[in-house]
């Protein structure tokens, strides 16, 4: 296979999938664009959002590349089911991991806004909306990278090639959609 030959089958499978991410980050853009009623009611979530979609991306990121590893490698088969041990242990330490840092960058994003003497929401909120999006956003996210990573691989694509991208749109999409939900849950939940 020639140089030319590999880079134009990297840019066919690259291509669509990055043009749907450009597309995906507008749409984050937008649910934001739409926030200011939760942003205004819960002080410092504004600085918490940078935090959330990077923990997103990089936590599922990792899963992606992880499976994709594991494909290559014959560690696991192309298959979704629910009997995959090592898919079912992925899985569940990157849905972990993604709670444990987004409760951590609630309490940081608090910590840092205090130190600055900026009015802030109570620490309570923003770990709620940290907790809840990143629980919902977690499972969204298993899913979405599990089938495209799979079904990808089955089809004949490259897994590495797939996961980045779907991870960074599928992260800031469901990342942005799942904080609105959450806002909107912690405020309800707290009279506000």
């Amino acid at each position: 296979m020639t140089i030319r030959e590999v880079a134009v089958g990297a840019y066919r499978e690259a291509l669509p999938i990055l043009a749907a991410s450009a597309a995906g980050g507008l749409f984050a853009g937008f649910v934001l664009g739409g926030m200011d009623a939760e942003l205004q009611r819960i002080e410092g979530l504004l600085v918490l959002v940078p935090a959330l979609l990077a923990t997103r991306g990089n936590v599922y990121g990792s899963l992606g590349a992880r499976l994709g590893s594991a494909l290559h490698q014959g560690l696991i088969e192309p298959r979704i089911t629910l009997g995959n041990e090592r898919l079912r242990a992925a899985a569940a330490a990157a849905v972990a991991s993604g709670l444990l840092v987004s409760t951590l960058a609630a309490i940081m994003a608090f910590a840092l806004l205090v130190t600055l003497g900026r009015s802030v929401a109570p620490v309570w909120m923003l770990v709620g909306v940290a907790l809840i999006s990143g629980l919902i956003g977690g499972g969204v996210l298993v899913t979405t990278v599990v089938t495209v990573v799979l079904v990808g691989y089955r089809r004949g694509l490259n897994p590495d090639t797939l996961a980045g991208p779907v991870v960074t749109t599928t992260g800031d999409v469901v990342g942005m959609a799942t904080l609105l939900v959450a806002a909107r849950i912690v405020l309800a939940a707290g009279g506000g």
